[in-house]
């Protein structure tokens, strides 16, 4: 396992996060807009959406909006669980990034940890009918802080010196 962690590794964890818990039947990923929910018939579905990057000193923040929805029936008579099942997916989320034991190996070695953080506290957005087809859930913004040394030796060029 690396310490330091690229875009790939983030979101190939939020992917593997998603894939390995019990409710959720589709992982998705990409900008919202491209995402035809017409076409998925697997829920509740966690989509990815990558927004950013905040590039800080010593650090990088990964900014992505997460959905976690389902299928409401057409007389709505189910949307008041479908908004307290998604709601209980998001907080599993967000509960798995802030303690973060389940995001480290057993036999992970000193200083090879997984490196994901969060600070803040989370607003959850409550959707209902926001696209073409009938589904609920949440939405909410999940930044995800990796360290970030800026090493200069390990840029792919033949020397470090632009000066001629």
């Amino acid at each position: 396992m690396i310490r330091y962690k690229t875009y790939n590794n983030v979101i190939d964890t939020l992917k593997q996060w998603g894939e390995n818990h019990y409710q959720i039947q589709k992982v998705s990923s990409g900008d919202i807009h491209e995402f035809d929910l017409e076409k998925n018939n697997k829920y509740p579905l966690m989509h990815i959406n990558f927004v950013s990057v905040d590039a800080e000193a010593s650090r990088m923040t990964f900014n992505f909006q997460v959905f976690i929805c389902d299928l409401v029936n057409e007389d709505e008579s189910n949307e008041q669980e479908v908004l307290s099942d998604t709601l209980s997916i998001c907080t599993d989320l967000i509960a798995t990034f802030k303690s973060g034991e389940s995001l480290y190996l057993s036999s992970t070695s000193h200083g090879e940890e997984a490196r994901y953080f969060v600070e803040e506290d989370f607003f959850l957005e409550p959707f209902t009918e926001r696209f073409d087809n009938a589904v609920s859930g949440f939405v909410f913004d999940l930044p995800i802080i990796i360290e970030q040394p800026y090493d200069t030796c390990n840029i792919p060029q033949p020397t470090t010196s632009i000066i001629q």
